[in-house]
């Protein structure tokens, strides 16, 4: 995974992308800093920054194997919380003095159980997530997040005021902001950093501390000023799904001639296409509506099916992309029927769809180059009229 970016910031994006316990967050717990860590992108991680904590998103990177886990998984569980937990039991989580879990799947559901009975971390929740997105779980989602600020408050010693808590997310939205500033840098004919480049940008900013990162977000943005625009790709192309931590599954892709433009998945776009409103007196109102309602949801909130096939054409058409690759982690059944209405929806618009079912461990790299490979030939000159998709 080459690049022609000449830029100190990003080079600390890539090793927090490839590492878990990285360079910056060492140096924050070196100065006294505390670190918990999360799982699902609807944790509300501002509460974290609110009380001095830093948010880390978890990811399963570096695993090889799942020996250990395998005593507290099945075979037929999703592969990243089998490796996330096989992680943990094998220490390299043990730079964290939190963890947060949700029911955003029962796979994922049951890393709680098995944390709290094998190891000794000195805060771990699990916090409950709502299936719709109307007002009353709005609602409920409130009554959680203010649940999770007090137990953080009493486990961590700390104050989460009103004032810090608009403070974190002002400075998450500055954040957000930053983040679209580098998509956008994509929305041209010839981008001057592919999707390998993109996803290391992202998935390193739930990896470093915030106001960090923004500092470095910053400092990328200038090196990307009068970078030459990378040509000689065959199509553009979107990445649609859920768990996508991993440059190399964007490589394999971009190997065979297709340059991945944009995406909506819980590591791209949908942590921060959307801010949080800063209008409402309660900030705690305000988390709730954004992680509920304002922001992209994923497979597993129900009866919004239609809202995120809007937020895909909406990427699909200012990015100007060939077609759409939909991909799931095997067994995950809320992706498998998603990527069913993706399809038909997408067919309807004139838009080529592809899916793809991996493991989290990215494998049998010759099958999905031949695949891509078949899906690129049949997007050439092709050409989509954008003005006729509704």
């Amino acid at each position: 995974m080459e690049t022609n970016i000449e830029s100190e910031a990003y080079q600390t994006f890539v090793e927090a992308t490839q590492t878990l316990n990285n360079t910056e967050l060492k140096n924050w717990k070196r100065d006294g800093g505390k670190v918990v860590g999360y799982f699902c992108s609807t944790v509300p991680e501002e509460v974290f920054t609110a009380a001095g904590l830093a948010p880390f998103r978890m990811r399963a990177t570096g695993s090889t194997n799942t020996e250990l886990s395998d005593a507290c998984f099945s075979n037929i569980n999703c592969s990243f919380p089998r490796h996330a937990m096989n992680l943990a039991l094998e220490g390299e989580f043990d730079f964290l003095d939190g963890m947060v879990c949700l029911n955003s799947c029962d796979h994922v559901r049951r890393i709680y159980d098995n944390w709290i009975r094998n190891l000794d971390t000195h805060f771990v929740k699990v916090m409950s997530l709502p299936r719709k997105v109307e007002q009353p779980q709005i609602e409920w989602y409130d009554d959680e997040i203010k649940i999770l600020i007090k137990d953080v408050e009493e486990s961590f010693d700390v104050e989460i005021t009103q004032e810090k808590l608009n403070d974190a997310i002002k400075l998450h939205n500055e954040v957000r902001e930053l983040q679209k500033e580098v998509f956008r840098l994509r929305t041209v004919e010839n981008p001057p950093l592919n999707g390998v480049e993109a996803l290391n940008v992202i998935v390193a900013g739930t990896a470093i501390p915030k106001a960090r990162y923004k500092v470095l977000l910053e400092q990328f943005l200038k090196d990307m000023e009068g970078v030459k625009g990378k040509g000689g790709h065959r199509v553009r192309v979107m990445i649609v799904g859920g768990e996508l931590d991993d440059p190399e599954f964007i490589n394999v892709i971009e190997n065979e001639g297709a340059l991945v433009v944009t995406d909506s998945t819980c590591f791209g776009t949908r942590l921060f296409w959307r801010p949080v409103s800063e209008s409402y007196d309660d900030p705690v109102t305000a988390l709730a509506n954004y992680y509920i309602f304002d922001r992209p949801s994923c497979p597993r909130m129900t009866g919004d099916q239609e809202r995120r096939m809007d937020f895909t054409l909406e990427m699909a058409k200012e990015f100007k992309v060939d077609g759409v690759i939909g991909e799931r982690l095997l067994f995950c059944d809320q992706w498998s029927v998603e990527h069913y209405m993706n399809n038909n929806d997408l067919k309807k618009a004139g838009i080529p769809f592809l899916q793809i079912d991996r493991e989290y461990i990215l494998s049998g790299k010759g099958q999905l180059s031949t695949r891509v490979q078949a899906f690129i030939e049949t997007l050439e000159g092709k050409g989509i009229k954008y003005e006729e998709v509704v």
